[in-house]
């Protein structure tokens, strides 16, 4: 089938400070290519570390003596869900230029990614008025009787670092709950899709957030995110992204003894086990690992088999595999897109190399494909948990399949692992399904299916896998600080 491009409107390429379009220092400029053509989409402005100061400082101020942090929660909220209304509506562009920038599949995006960009608005839009503290009846001191309360203020001025593999999605997953609780932001998107979450910032604008409410400074990680990250007027540092720079993240504010939230990938686990459904798990297995060329930071990659199924699980994934058609983003045909760039597509096939080396079974793929384009075919291995494609992660669509023979080995397997993300479990049996859940070292477990994080629930790891929890209740909570005040009768 031809590719059939929408209409799409490209964002101000320029950074975003005070509701004002500005040149970067020195205008200097970064460039924005598409992956599956090579083309040039845009010259975007690159931030400085001077217009980083600028960003933190207008979010200050608006933060201390503009209307948003003062404004009643009822009225964030109901602009929170304009934003989401407009979100929806600018779907079809939004998904556009996550296409033309990253090789997401357009048809994805407008299904997935941005609905749940906005369904992450309009539901902490529902929070805005609800962010309450506590009381306690106190016990007399002396001859003094007490009361006691506490208040949940908005924490100031958030710094979000996104990333370029769900980059709308994310940046609302930052920014929902923060603005619901009164905070300003500066944002730094990934410079290799940047313009999206740049679009976002536009539509947010028209929803009718003030001025110097969200600021967007796009630019090079190492300049740019490395100015926002080691800010002293930022209160909080959002980052989604590797571990390497998530440790240096938390270095530099531990110097100022700031908040930090940091959701760092991971290497989850799919554990299968002997009693369950293929036919309804086979999807899902494969799509743990195949969605989005596998550039997913909860993919199950680790795919833990029962010995008694292991060959009918090898052969489904092997099938999803052949029968993928990776193509143009915008072909309604394609089943895989593109990997975002040249240095990315060159670390899975590295990853596949060392894979073969150590004596693990290729099965099927293993190849970039011979066409324009950073395309891959989608990778079955079978091996063993202490092969280096079992343990890091490869953010490639490359598949380990592994066997046990018992229930207790394949929590061990699972656990074996520096990362604690997520965990994937397919059983019929509810008994084995809640007692597996109970011992596995992750944040999330997902049983009988996988998906997008839904913002009512918290979303975050542990170990390797990061600091903190974004959306649900705890998100929100992590945007506030608690006061408590001792009132004497």
């Amino acid at each position: 089938m031809t590719a059939t491009r929408p209409t799409y409107e490209l964002p101000d390429p320029t950074l975003r400070i005070g509701g004002r379009s500005l040149e970067a220092r020195e205008r200097k400029t970064y460039e924005s290519h598409n992956p599956a053509t090579g083309d040039l989409v845009l010259s975007i402005a690159a931030a400085q570390p001077e217009d980083v100061d600028d960003a933190v400082a207008t979010a200050r101020t608006q933060f201390e003596e503009g209307e948003w942090s003062r404004m009643s929660g009822a009225e964030r909220g109901r602009i929170l869900t304009r934003a989401a209304d407009l979100i929806e509506q600018d779907a079809e562009n939004l998904a556009a230029l996550e296409a033309i920038e990253m090789g997401k599949l357009f048809h994805d995006s407008v299904a997935g990614d941005i609905p749940c960009a906005a369904q992450a608005f309009r539901h902490f839009a529902g929070w805005a008025d609800k962010v309450t503290g506590t009381t306690a009846l106190l016990p007399d001191f002396g001859p003094q009787k007490r009361f006691g309360y506490t208040l949940r203020q908005p924490l100031g001025v958030l710094g979000a670092i996104t990333p370029w593999n769900n980059p709308v999605l994310i940046a609302a997953w930052k920014l929902a709950p923060a603005l619901a609780a009164g905070c300003t932001a500066v944002v730094k998107p990934a410079e290799d899709a940047s313009l999206s979450t740049m679009r976002l910032a536009e539509l947010l604008a028209a929803a009718g957030i003030p001025d110097g409410v969200v600021n967007v400074v796009p630019g090079l990680g190492e300049v740019a995110g490395a100015a926002l990250a080691g800010h002293a007027g930022i209160d909080k540092i959002s980052f989604t992204g590797s571990p390497r720079v998530g440790r240096q993240i938390q270095s530099l504010a531990g110097d100022t003894f700031r908040k930090v939230t940091l959701e760092l990938g991971g290497k989850a686990p799919q554990l299968i086990f002997a009693d369950g459904d293929l036919e309804q798990a086979m999807p899902w297995i494969a799509m743990g690992n195949f969605y989005h060329q596998g550039q997913v930071c909860a993919a199950g990659t680790r795919v833990l088999v029962h010995e008694s199924i292991l060959d009918q699980v090898v052969d489904g994934l092997v099938a999803a595999a052949e029968q993928a058609r990776p193509g143009d983003p915008f072909d309604a045909d394609s089943t895989m897109g593109t990997i975002v760039n040249a240095r990315q597509l060159d670390q899975i096939l590295r990853y596949v190399d060392i894979g073969r080396d150590e004596g693990a079974d290729l099965i099927t793929g293993g190849n970039r494909l011979d066409q324009p384009g950073y395309f891959m075919q989608p990778t079955v291995f079978r091996g063993t948990n202490d092969l280096t494609i079992a343990r890091e992660e490869i953010f490639g669509p490359v598949a380990t399949v592994i066997g046990f023979s018992t229930t207790e080995e394949a929590v061990h397997l699972a656990n074996t692992t520096k990362y604690g993300l997520n965990a994937m479990i397919h059983t019929r049996d509810l008994s084995r399904a809640l007692t597996v859940t109970e011992q596995l070292r992750v944040g999330t477990v997902w049983v009988n299916g996988w998906g997008v994080p839904d913002p009512a629930l918290p979303w975050g790891g542990r170990a390797g896998s990061g600091i903190g929890r974004e959306l649900g209740r705890s998100g929100i909570e992590a945007d506030t600080e608690e006061k408590t005040v001792h009132i004497g009768l």
